[in-house]
Parts: C-alpha cells; structure tokens; sequence
C-alpha cells in the first residue's frame, strides 16, 4: 500500500480539528453544559433548595469540574509530552486519548433528567474533555512535520477554521433535528429524529452519543493519512526520565528570552480571551437582557467568523510570519473588551441612547463577531509560534508547556472579573481587568523573536 501524499496527511490532520471540535461547540458551551445546569438546579430546587442558592451551587460544580480537570492536564501534558517524546511515538497517546474521548462524551447520554446521578455525569464529562486536551496536545505535536516554516502557519489556521465549520455543522444537526426546548420540539419544530423521548430528554442527551460518533467517524481519515515520521526512542520512556526531561527543559527557560516570554505573553492574553469568551453570554444576559435565543444565535454568528477569519488569518500568517498576526489580535481584542466596558442598554460612552435602541444589540453581535475571527485567527498563529519555538524532537513535550501555560492560571480572568464586578458593582465593568491582561500580553511580546527559537539553537 503506497504511502499517503503530503497533502493528504495535512487533509488528514485537519481531520482532527474536525472531529474534536463538536466537544467544546455542543458538550462545553451550547447543549450539555446549559443541559447539565437546568438539571441540577431544578434537583437542588428540588430537596428543597431556594432556586438563587441552586443556581450558585450548581454553577460551582461545573466550575469545579472544569478546574479540576484543567488542572491534570495543565500538571500532566509535560510529563507525557516528554514519555511520548522519548519514546519517538505520539500516535499511539492519540489513539488513547481518544478512546477516553469516545467513552466519556458516549456516557453523557446516561445524563438523567433528574440529574440522580449528576456525579458520575460531571466525572464522565471530564474523562472525555481530558481526553480531547490531550489528543490536542500530541496531534499538534504532528504540526512541524507538515510543512516548511512558511508554510506550517497557513496550514495552523487552515485546520482552525475547518475545525470551526465542523462544530457549527454539528450544532446545527443537533439544533435542528435532536435537541429539544421545552415544548418537546427542535428548533424548527420537530420531535427528536430517530424516535428519542422528548419527555426524557432523549434528544439532547443525545448530544453525548452523537459528540462521539462524529468523532469516531471523522477520525478515520486522521488515521488513514496521517502517518508519523519514523523516530529512534532517545531513552526508557518511564516517569523518572520524563521528570529529568522536562526538569532539563524548565531549566533551558531562562536562557531561551524568546520562549520564555512567548509562554508569559500566550498565558496572559489566552486567559484573556477565555475569560471574553466564557463573560460574553453573561453579559448579553445581565447588561443586554437578551434571551436564550439570542445568545445562540451570537455564539452561532461568533463560530462562523471564526471559520472564516482563521482562513484567512493563515494565509497572513504565512505572508507576514505569526509574530504580526498575534499583535494584531490581541490590539482587537482589547478594543472589543474597551467596546464592552463602555456600552450599556442605555448609553455607549457616556452618550445617552433613545429609551428602547437596538444599537446596543447590533453593536454586541458585531464584537461576538470580532471576538470569533480575532479569537479563532489568536489561537491558530500562537500554535504556528509555538512549532517557531520548539526542537521537532521534543514537539510534544514543548506543546504539554503550552498546555501548562495555558490551563494552570484558568482560574486568574474569572477571579480578575469577578473581584472587578464585586468592587463596582457593575457587570459591566467587570470586565474591565481583561484589557490589563490583554495589554501585558502585547508587551510581553516585545522579546519575542519572529523567527522563534528551537532548543538547539538555545544550546
């Protein structure tokens, strides 16, 4: 059997994005998440609870799930990234990490309307996340092997947006045809397809089999034409060598100025746009006072410019190299948070709007849209500018640091917004401190090469 083309292998490998993303598009943010929250406040409600308090502790659970899990990926990638590295395989950590993938989403289905067993769902839910961060980690890890330094950032940013178009592809199947509101109908007014029970919830737990199918299905050509350059194991893949390998590693830090500061800058500002995208439906929510719909429909609008702009954002990446791109990102994206902070229902800086303006409405769906293509093109250079920075033959290990750097201070942007809205009183103004993380960022990046860094060249 001949070998696969280097276009195929790139199509392969963008397969990965494809079929990973439904994770985050439905499971995270649009249909279990809101799902898991009405059905465990209304049990907290339930035994008796007042609903405001229900709403709390239901909201720190999934907080304390998600940062639980975040957690052992942020303290684990490295030391797997470095078994994996020694080892010369990274192929066979996917496979792994993607049956945690599969078995995780595939059990949300067991999410009983009575949220009985809302434990065991949240447990089940972070099996199959932590299996989707890390099969990230070691599928980016394939990335400099793709292309040439030029070519690599078109490609990131490529798989970026054909990632985005599958998970809005997806919410849109599920949307349309599965989940179900209150009435026991679909979007369009359906019943759930394939005979599945309104009344139980059928359809949208649906969402948990149907996240992994597509997975299993989309994953075949990543399999089929992605094939890993053949690599001498450098040592005894055991956790002590990885320790010594990655201690080596963290000890290189200071002498590597670029990476150094690559890795502070891409934690503040990635904190930053994680905490725009998790505030911007509470916003709409307690500022806009728009419905359920209305946020959908914003995350909708969002992904689709995300799948756009990605696109184009690789294709500027290879003309001007990440550096360019990451700058002029985070520029946006500061001006979308300075938008925010100075737009009310009422007025846009100060200046008093007629009593019912929807220009407010407009103004918010053009930053969602902003916010989607600056945080899609963001993510998809910083990977190009990580594969800038890193020895092919320690690429995983160096994409487990850029998971640390991005998961080990998850909790800084909520803390900053919620410290911000206490003291003012003001969700609005909330979010005022992500302007400061997103400013740091930019300056951080002043002694950051273009050209990046590799460990060799450190040496």
């Amino acid at each position: 059997m001949s070998e696969p083309s280097a276009k195929k292998r790139i199509w392969g490998w963008f397969f990965f994005d494809w079929a990973s993303q439904p994770y985050n598009t439905l499971l995270l943010t649009f249909i279990f998440g809101p799902y898991f929250a009405s059905i465990v406040t209304r049990h907290f409600v339930a035994l008796g609870m007042a609903e405001t308090a229900a709403d709390a502790r239901t909201q720190s659970i999934w907080s304390l799930g998600l940062t639980v899990s975040g957690l052992i990926i942020a303290f684990s990638a490295p030391i797997l990234g470095a078994m994996a590295d020694a080892g010369g395989r990274r192929m066979p950590w996917i496979r792994f990490f993607s049956l945690l993938y599969v078995v995780g989403s595939g059990a949300l289905w067991f999410a009983w309307p009575d949220a009985s067993n809302y434990r065991l769902m949240l447990v089940m839910f972070g099996i199959g996340f932590i299996g989707m961060e890390f099969a990230t980690i070691f599928t980016n890890a394939l990335l400099p092997d793709l292309g040439t330094k030029e070519e690599i950032g078109e490609i990131s940013g490529s798989g970026f947006a054909f990632g985005y178009w599958g998970g809005v592809l997806a919410l849109f199947i599920m949307l349309l045809l599965f989940a179900e509101d209150e009435t026991g109908t679909t979007l369009i007014g359906l019943k759930p397809l394939l005979g599945l029970d309104p009344a139980m919830r059928e359809g949208t737990r649906f969402v948990g089999p149907f996240t992994a199918l597509w997975y299993i299905l989309f994953m075949i050509p990543f399999f089929r034409w992605v094939k890993e350059p053949p690599r001498p194991a450098r040592g005894r893949v055991s956790l002590g060598s990885a320790f010594g390998e990655l201690w080596r590693t963290l000890r290189s830090l200071g002498k590597r100025r670029s990476l150094s500061a690559f890795l502070g800058s891409s934690l503040l500002y990635r904190d930053a746009l994680n905490g725009l995208y998790g505030f911007g439906g509470v916003y709409a929510t307690l500022v806009l006072n728009w419905s359920i719909t209305m946020v959908g429909v914003f995350g909708i609008v969002g992904a689709v410019s995300a799948a756009v702009f990605s696109w184009i954002g690789g294709k500027m990446d290879r003309r001007f190299g990440p550096k360019p791109v990451i700058v002029s990102c985070i520029i946006v994206l500061a001006v979308v948070c300075t938008v925010i902070v100075g737009m009310s229902r009422e007025a846009i800086f100060g200046l008093a709007l007629p009593e019912g303006s929807n220009l407010p409405d407009i103004i918010f769906y053009i930053c969602g849209a902003t916010l989607g293509a600056a945080g899609g093109v963001i993510q998809a250079a910083s990977r190009t500018m990580m594969v800038r920075h890193c020895d092919p033959e320690h690429a995983t290990e160096a994409f487990g640091l850029y998971a640390l750097s991005g998961k080990a201070t998850a909790f800084l942007a909520p803390m900053l917004i919620g410290v911000a809205t206490y003291a003012t009183d003001s969700p609005r103004l909330g979010v005022s401190p992500l302007i400061g993380l997103f400013v740091l960022g930019l300056v951080l990046l002043a002694w950051v090469h273009p050209e990046g860094e590799s460990e060799r060249s450190a040496g």
